[in-house]
């Protein structure tokens, strides 16, 4: 009787169990199922993302160690180059191209601090307009010397030097010409000399402009081309 009078108990309470879990849904299997595909899919696509985020993650850490060593290595020789460029169109002087934020290559800027003869080590910004010209071309020609372009185009670069200064700046024009081929946009006489070929525009009537060629040479006259 006592086991019995347990069982009993027992069904009661397993029926409020029962009763309390309400009606037995037919279709949990398939909805199970329609999720768990569901959820396989989105887990997939996310360690997929994941993995591509960690690749990506890896080729610019690759490509920053590249730039640093390649932008270090070429910042070295283009300052090597601007030194000795500067000297050679100043007459003397010293200047460096110096960094920023050495610490961090890829955000870093770059200063330009020159001294040309006769006055202290400053800023760029702090030289003459003449001064300026020559440092940045000094700049370009120690980046040509670095990696030569085919061609350069300067637009009345010269207009703000001395004679002495075009002698020297024209000097080194005829050194590069070898490997870059210049074209100047000049009114200035010394550098038309230093030329090779000159187009003008002349207009001898009113109205009408012709445009005139003239290679000169070395030795002997000018000739028209």
């Amino acid at each position: 009787p006592g086991e019995l009078e347990e069982c009993r108990e027992r069904l009661a309470e397993l029926k409020r169990i029962l009763e309390k879990m309400g009606d037995v849904n037919m279709s949990a299997l398939s909805e199970y199922e329609e999720h768990k595909e569901r959820y396989d899919f989105l887990r997939t696509q996310h360690d997929d993302l994941e993995s591509s985020i960690e690749d990506l993650r890896q080729a610019i850490e690759k490509i920053n160690r590249t730039t640093r060593v390649r932008f270090r290595d070429a910042f070295q020789k283009i300052n090597s180059n601007f030194k000795e460029m500067f000297t050679r169109l100043f007459g003397g002087g010293e200047a460096e191209l110096v960094l920023t934020n050495e610490s961090d290559l890829l955000s870093t800027g770059v200063d330009i601090v020159a001294r040309p003869p006769g006055k202290r080590l400053q800023n760029i910004s702090l030289l003459s307009s003449g001064e300026k010209a020559l440092t940045s071309l000094a700049l370009l020609f120690g980046v040509f010397l670095s990696k030569p372009s085919p061609f350069c185009l300067l637009d009345e670069v010269d207009a703000p030097l001395d004679e002495p200064n075009i002698a020297r700046f024209t000097s080194v024009l005829k050194e590069l010409a070898g490997q870059t081929q210049f074209i100047i946009i000049t009114h200035n006489r010394s550098t038309m000399v230093a030329a090779e070929l000159l187009y003008g525009i002349t207009m001898e009537e009113e109205g009408v402009s012709k445009m005139l060629s003239l290679r000169l040479e070395e030795e002997g006259a000018p000739t028209a081309v």
